[in-house]
């Protein structure tokens, strides 16, 4: 695929984009390729499929190409992932949204399974603001404060709950985790830092090279943004109150032990595939 050529066919464009992605390793080339010109010429996928034989000129299909060629991640070059059914947009300074921390959600949501209860919710770290947004999304009443120590993170949460029709219901603000707010919570949520620092390294280039390091780095062992969170809960918290925190592979038991010692009962919740993804945290009485 050069740049001299001009006027190829849809199909042309996506077989050239895929052998290029192939080649630089990316595990769905042809359904890659197929997005990335879809978006150079602004059109949807199911457009460029109706029309295989067409020809067009889009001027940056190549350039995206190179930039997924080079691992930069497919949702960067979009601008948009989707989560929970709904758009975001995304930019390197918040963690691209992943299908596996949708069980934060679906825990938050079953603990508090009253639609028409006028929650109080907190998103410590809330990056592009999905947890909150997805959850405020199906709790009409509720009203929720997303924290982000990053200003670019909280203006894009801003600007995703605008365009998902929930300004008015959320708040969003720069600071080090809950030392910005009070309480009482009725549900916190977080999807913290919790790779290791000597894991940053071996991590898929996507992540390692391009998303943010300060929403992936957890420290040596990966918990010590759980004990900063699990610290503050108990200000935070209503009586009746729980915290769902996202958690890495094998994390659970060191979390639980964390939680248990700050006088918190704990319990797992698995994603799809059985991984333990997500530790609710309950105040004891």
């Amino acid at each position: 695929m050069t740049a001299e050529k001009r006027g190829e066919t849809v199909a042309e464009m996506i077989n050239a984009g895929a052998c290029r992605l192939t080649a630089a390793g990316i595990e769905n080339p042809r359904l890659e390729s197929r997005l990335l010109l879809a978006h150079a010429l602004g059109r949807s996928v199911e457009e460029l499929i109706r029309d295989l034989a067409a020809r067009a000129i889009p001027s940056n299909f190549e350039t995206l190409i190179g930039r997924r060629a080079a691992r930069e991640p497919l949702a960067y070059i979009l601008g948009s992932r989707e989560f929970w059914s709904l758009p975001f947009r995304v930019s390197p300074a918040t963690l691209i949204p992943r299908p596996d921390s949708e069980t934060v959600v679906e825990a938050a949501l079953a603990l508090k399974p009253d639609a028409q209860a006028p929650l109080r919710v907190l998103d410590l770290g809330t990056g592009t603001g999905c947890l909150l947004l997805a959850f405020l999304c199906e709790r009409p009443l509720a009203f929720g404060v997303g924290i982000d120590r990053s200003e670019m993170a909280a203006r894009l949460a801003r600007r995703n709950a605008h365009e998902l029709g929930l300004a008015d219901r959320s708040a969003f603000v720069c600071g080090d985790w809950a030392g910005s707010v009070s309480g009482p919570f009725d549900l916190v949520l977080s999807n913290p830092p919790y790779v290791g620092t000597a894991e940053l390294a071996v991590l898929m280039p996507e992540v390692a090279h391009h998303e943010p390091r300060v929403a992936l780095d957890g420290g040596e062992c990966g918990l010590t943004e759980y004990r900063a969170i699990i610290a503050t809960l108990a200000r935070l918290l209503a009586p009746s109150g729980t915290a769902v925190l996202e958690l890495g592979f094998g994390q659970f038991d060191a979390v639980a032990t964390l939680a248990g010692s700050a006088g918190f009962r704990t319990e797992a919740r698995p994603d799809l595939s059985g991984t333990t993804r997500a530790i609710i945290l309950h105040p004891h009485p």
